[in-house]
């Protein structure tokens, strides 16, 4: 029977990022969680793509928007579950045996959301994603995203847009599942913009998401 599990990332220059988060996948490979590698690539100009294909690498190329990447990515996975993840997400050691458990549920999940940084600031940060994922059942992207393909079929799969393509999933999802393990991602947007700036300004576009602004618009907003 084949590994029931494909990870896909989308990625846009990320030769810096994507090794460790390859790296950590290593584990669920070894113990025959994890099928195939779709790497969906935005135009990227730098190593990205080299890495992922010496990585033995499904690479499917296209326009730089997060949420079509996303879609095709998905699309062209053959598992019976999807890992979507960031290219600077990193799993914790472990993670396999969390999500080999997890398996026999049935239901989406994500990880628990880790800073690679060091302080108050971060851990508060995470905390309330935490919070957010378990009480509200809204984790976001860079926490990783683990789900039956079926299940993300029947949800509509993701949107082609360039922000909130996250949210517009799980939203669509039944009840989520936050795992032991966790996912560490990058600080750096909270640390070049400040951690309380860039947490308000999070919190911002979600509500104005939520109110029914447009994607395009509020992700020109969020990159400035």
């Amino acid at each position: 029977m084949p590994a029931p599990i494909s990870i896909v990332i989308p990625t846009l220059n990320a030769q810096d990022a994507l090794p460790a988060c390859l790296q950590a996948l290593m584990e669920g490979l070894h113990g025959g969680l994890i099928r195939e590698l779709v790497i969906s690539d935005g135009g990227s100009s730098d190593l990205t793509l080299d890495i992922a294909e010496e990585a033995g690498a499904t690479v499917i190329s296209g326009a730089a928007s997060r949420g079509g990447q996303l879609r095709n990515g998905c699309a062209q996975a053959k598992g019976d579950w999807l890992l979507v993840l960031h290219a600077d997400t990193v799993l914790q050691r472990g993670w396999s045996k969390t999500v080999e458990q997890h398996l026999k549920t049935d239901t989406p999940a994500a990880f628990r959301l880790a800073f690679r940084a060091k302080g108050i600031a971060p851990k508060w940060v995470a905390g309330w994603a935490n919070l957010r994922s378990r009480v509200f059942g809204l984790p976001y992207g860079d926490q990783g995203l683990l789900v039956p393909r079926d299940t993300y079929l029947s949800a509509g799969g993701y949107k082609d847009q360039p922000l909130m393509e996250d949210v517009a999933l799980v939203r669509a999802l039944p009840q989520m599942t936050l795992l032991k393990a966790q996912a560490t991602t990058s600080a750096e947007r909270y640390q070049r913009s400040g951690w309380v700036r860039r947490g308000a300004r999070n919190l911002w576009t979600l509500a104005r998401y939520f109110l029914g602004a447009d994607a395009e618009r509020l992700a020109r907003a969020y990159r400035r």
